[in-house]
């Protein structure tokens, strides 16, 4: 049996747990319950559970400091924490400490009961106590999962050589399919990149297609789930006369899913509806459907369940904004100027989010054809930038992440501003090598003459652009630095050693005592024996 501790401060929330279902049934004993955090740890220390049970927030040690020190005295122990709506915050954090599931106030049965089989399941194969028929059950529940998955790769890979037969898809895939409608659904999760961890994407998905099965499933002939990247791909197979319920019910199921939503902070979820279907061989238009619906999320919002309305095609000149952000990217990267660069996106966004026939879709291929117009300007005018084709697949992949339109472009100013920072850096750093090489130079050739020709040569320049480059980059000119770097010498000199000043003079590179003793006197307003008393 699998020993079970209930925590929490409410008495009637314990006995709720304890009475909701069956605990025998899932090969579960529930050995202790605690009201506080001191008294739930003792218990773990004492009774060495497998499973704990426990509110977010209680007197004592709270759920975070509890559950963290309780896996210091057993690393494998499963948590599953029970949260209200005002402590989302907790859970979250609580995810990230290993946390294998999470209940929301009021528990209800259905989710209490797909918790504790999950825990079930993961106990029986961390210890491997299952027997070889229980073994053999779930190592063919892997493979019809991976049979049934694998009719969302071949159609996303476009892979269907023949249309797909009712007869052939549940042959070869082991569906359930009957005559009657099929539909390709998205669930569309938007985030930060990062934001979700390992542990907080599995928790999602379990969330999801528990909701979604728990819904739809009684009205379906056959349903599967597919997790594909930020996406949840799913199929749907229904008898005709409850096509009316099945928008409501993914309505009722969005509803509970956003509440569920709340532990993952800054996450959306959009469910797209591609368009029903009579025949399994027209799923892939219902998919391409759906994909279209999906992108549609950036006009219309995230949080919601759409639809293919179906509605006519508005034309949509993008070639002419196209064409307007190439010739203000071609003048603004030609002298690489940043504002002017940023000004151009911004004003392409605008002029984007502003034309008439606008759509989810067209906006994601604009955005990814701006990319590509940046690139191309680069490579005309011969700015290298290095991985241009990773840049692009980055891009690719972050524009999916985007909920809003207005978050689509700012990725686009974002990832173009910051690919322009990165030139004018390596431009800067271009800069500062040869002005770098020009003073080790000077400073191993300063007590000879040397000209301002001589080390523009050396480092590849021609002299007036070199003086230049020379000032913007030391701040002073090379007549200045030189001159610097010997009254530097010469003062380590007549501090240092008992040389005559006529010596150190030409020792720095003067040839005339005098022109020698007039600068040394300007650049610390002593003359050199001067210097010497003092500081020798």
């Amino acid at each position: 049996m699998i020993k079970v501790i209930v925590a929490d401060d409410e008495v009637k929330v314990c006995q709720l747990i304890c009475n909701l279902v069956n605990w025998a049934a899932f090969d579960m004993e529930i050995i202790g319950v605690a009201h506080n955090g001191v008294e739930a740890l003792e218990m773990v220390e004492r009774l060495r559970p497998d499973l704990l049970v426990t509110d977010i927030r209680m007197p004592g040690y709270d759920g975070l400091e509890m559950i963290e020190r309780a896996k210091q005295v057993r690393d494998d122990l499963e948590c599953v924490i029970i949260s209200g709506y005002r402590h989302f915050d907790y859970a979250q954090s609580a995810i990230k400490f290993g946390v294998s599931d999470y209940l929301l106030k009021p528990i209800k049965k259905e989710e209490l009961a797909a918790t504790l089989e999950k825990m079930r399941s993961r106990y029986q194969m961390r210890t491997e106590k299952m027997s070889q028929e229980e073994r053999l059950k779930i190592r063919l529940q892997s493979d019809i999962d991976k049979l049934r998955s694998g009719l969302f790769s071949r159609l996303l890979a476009q892979q269907m050589q023949e249309p797909l037969l009712l007869e052939q898809a549940n042959t070869d895939y082991h569906f359930q399919f009957q005559p009657g409608l099929f539909r390709l659904f998205i669930v569309k999760v938007d985030c930060p990149p990062g934001q979700l961890c390992q542990d907080s994407t599995k928790i999602l998905e379990f969330k999801v297609a528990q909701q979604l099965r728990a819904v739809l499933q009684p009205i379906c002939f056959d349903m599967e789930i597919c997790f594909i990247g930020s996406r949840a791909y799913g199929v749907l197979n229904y008898a005709e006369s409850r096509q009316a319920n099945v928008r409501k019910l993914f309505k009722t199921a969005m509803d509970e899913l956003q509440v569920q939503l709340g532990i993952f902070e800054n996450t959306e979820l959009t469910i797209a509806l591609g368009k029903a279907v009579t025949q399994p061989e027209q799923l892939v238009l219902s998919l391409h459907s759906a994909e279209n619906v999906c992108a549609q999320r950036l006009v219309d919002g995230t949080g919601k369940v759409l639809e293919d309305a179906s509605h006519p095609e508005l034309p949509y000149e993008s070639d002419s904004l196209l064409a307007e952000l190439n010739r203000e990217l071609e003048t603004a990267l030609e002298i690489l100027d940043r504002d002017a660069v940023s000004g151009a996106l911004d004003r392409f966004r605008k002029a984007a989010l502003a034309a008439p026939g606008v759509s989810g879709q067209k906006l994601i291929s604009l955005a990814l054809d701006a990319c590509h117009t940046y690139l191309v300007v680069l490579r005309k005018h011969h700015i290298h930038v290095e991985n241009t084709d990773d840049l692009y697949q980055r891009f690719s992949e972050r524009c999916d992440l985007c909920g809003s339109a207005q978050e689509l472009f700012r990725h686009l100013s974002g990832m173009v501003c910051n690919s322009v920072d990165a030139i004018l850096q390596d431009r800067r750093q271009a800069e500062k090598k040869p002005v770098r090489a020009a003073k080790q130079y000077i400073q191993e050739n300063f007590m000879r003459p040397i000209s301002l020709e001589e080390v523009a040569d050396f480092v590849g320049f021609n002299a007036s652009y070199f003086s230049t480059l020379f000032k913007k980059e030391s701040g002073k000119n090379f007549l200045e630095y030189l001159s610097e770097v010997r009254m530097n010498r010469a003062k380590e000199l007549l501090k240092e050693t008992n040389l005559t000043v006529a010596n150190i003079c030409s020792q720095v590179g003067y040839s005339d005592l005098k022109h020698f003793t007039q600068s040394f006197r300007k650049a610390t307003g002593l003359k050199p024996n001067e210097f010497r008393k003092l500081y020798s």
